[in-house]
């Protein structure tokens, strides 16, 4: 009877799950193919789309966290049968991304100064900091486009961010295609072609996901276009309460991976483009995981509006498994596979050596890292975000960071280092570190709070 159960939840999983994981797969795809096509230019061109990206990364995956707020609200009210509120939430944080969004694209233009202070070559920052003033003007699109795309899954519609992200994928491919190397008549722009072509598939994207929710008939109940809203000022500080610190979190866990193209920098730009291509690539693995944990999100916040916790705890469990069984998968492929994988991204011989044995560390920490997103996402269905927020920090910046610095630049002044700067590798096995201990501390969490909300109805 329980192994029926399991089976049945799994399946309505997997069902939230596979159509996110195509599209995130697909928009992972979007930054692979910036790597692959400036890496087949120069390692100038992939060094500076690698610093470009890395700040870039930082960006996107934080405001992703903080727009996701939208969620777990619209999960609990669609679970509650409470439809006629959910189209006032989604137009107020529609509100809430476009000014975040505006805020967001002033402070990529500013990001684009950190280059110059970085001792590499002029060119490579010349080309950084470029790829980040482009890019910046599509973050007001991304954000709207995240809050379409949190209310889309929260109402069990996954279909439209597969589609349209593979649609998205192939106008990038052909946009890439032609800017970075000069086709159609257009001269070679190289590396930030990259930029140029990611933007416009950015902007695509809010378009094609407002046109699929104003004209598909399952949104027909809940419809966010149905009518016009000003800004209301409580609503939308309700949804940056409980997203801020989800934002915060996400942070937390990006910059720590990103910022390691910054700090390896003065190391050359082999250590660069080989970290970036083991992030690219580690950042691929994970969006099963995460796909799974949007859809955990969905189904245990869906399970509380429907006043029933001991459903949200099944649902929890049963989605922690099945993200830490794919992870297990991901990591054995990714570890026989390694040198293949560095291989495709670059064909200089010194960053696909590098990058193989960064990809071992990226197998390595599949576990961990497939545990604490599902569990950081069951969280959330709770709206429950600040306890997150504190052991991500904890475990990035407080252990991870700085354990990194001292592995990978070997500071004199320490008393105690390695004798000789690890450099990429060192941040990496600290990474390591970080992602088991976030991964042990929200598991408990997630245990210790489901635990809690199903004790005042089980007594």
């Amino acid at each position: 009877m329980a192994s029926t159960a399991v089976r049945l939840e799994a399946q309505a999983l997997w069902r939230l799950a596979w159509p996110i994981l195509v599209g995130q797969l697909a928009t992972v795809g979007l930054s692979v193919a910036d790597l692959v096509m400036a890496g087949h230019v120069s390692a100038q061109d992939l060094a500076g789309v690698s610093l470009g990206v890395s700040i870039w990364s930082i960006f996107i995956v934080t405001l992703m966290g903080t727009l996701m707020a939208v969620n777990p609200i619209v999960a609990q009210q669609f679970g509650a049968g409470e439809w006629t509120r959910v189209p006032g939430v989604v137009r107020q944080a529609l509100w809430t991304a476009l000014g975040v969004g505006v805020l967001a694209a002033l402070a990529a233009h500013a990001a684009a100064l950190v280059f110059a202070r970085l001792d590499v070559e002029p060119a490579v920052q010349a080309l950084a900091s470029g790829f980040m003033r482009v890019i910046g003007f599509s973050l007001p699109a991304f954000c709207c486009f995240r809050v379409l795309y949190g209310y889309s899954a929260s109402v069990n519609q996954t279909t439209p961010m597969m589609v349209i992200a593979l649609a998205a994928l192939a106008l990038k491919l052909v946009l890439g295609w032609a800017l970075v190397f000069g086709h159609f008549g257009i001269e070679a722009m190289g590396g930030i072609g990259c930029a140029w072509s990611t933007l416009l598939c950015i902007w695509f994207n809010l378009g094609a996901m407002t046109w699929w929710i104003c004209r598909d008939q399952a949104y027909r109940s809940t419809q966010p276009f149905a009518r016009f809203d000003w800004p209301r000022w409580p609503e939308m500080q309700t949804l940056l309460r409980i997203g801020l610190p989800i934002g915060v979190t996400f942070f937390a866990e990006s910059s720590a991976f990103s910022l390691i193209a910054l700090l390896v920098a003065g190391f050359g730009t082999t250590q660069v483009a080989a970290h970036q291509i083991a992030l690219n690539f580690a950042s691929l693995a994970f969006m099963l995981p995460m796909s799974l944990g949007v859809a955990l999100l969905t189904r245990v916040g869906q399970a509380i509006g429907a006043g029933d916790p001991t459903a949200a705890r099944f649902r929890a469990g049963v989605g922690v498994g099945m993200a830490l069984l794919v992870a297990g998968a991901s990591g054995s492929l990714i570890a026989l596979l390694n040198r293949h994988i560095a291989s495709a991204y670059t064909s200089d011989a010194g960053v696909c050596a590098l990058a193989s044995t960064l990809l071992l560390f990226a197998a390595l920490f599949q576990l961990s890292d497939a545990a604490q997103v599902a569990a950081s996402c069951a969280i959330r269905a709770y709206k429950v975000t600040r306890a997150p927020m504190l052991i991500h920090l904890g475990a990035f910046w407080g252990l991870s960071l700085p354990l990194g610095c001292v592995l990978g630049l070997a500071p004199a002044w320490l008393p105690w280092r390695p004798a000789q700067p690890m450099a990429a590798q060192g941040f990496w096995i600290a990474l390591s570190v970080g992602l088991a201990v976030a991964a042990l501390a929200l598991t408990w969490l997630l245990n210790r709070l489901s635990a809690q909300r199903q004790a005042p109805l089980s007594a």
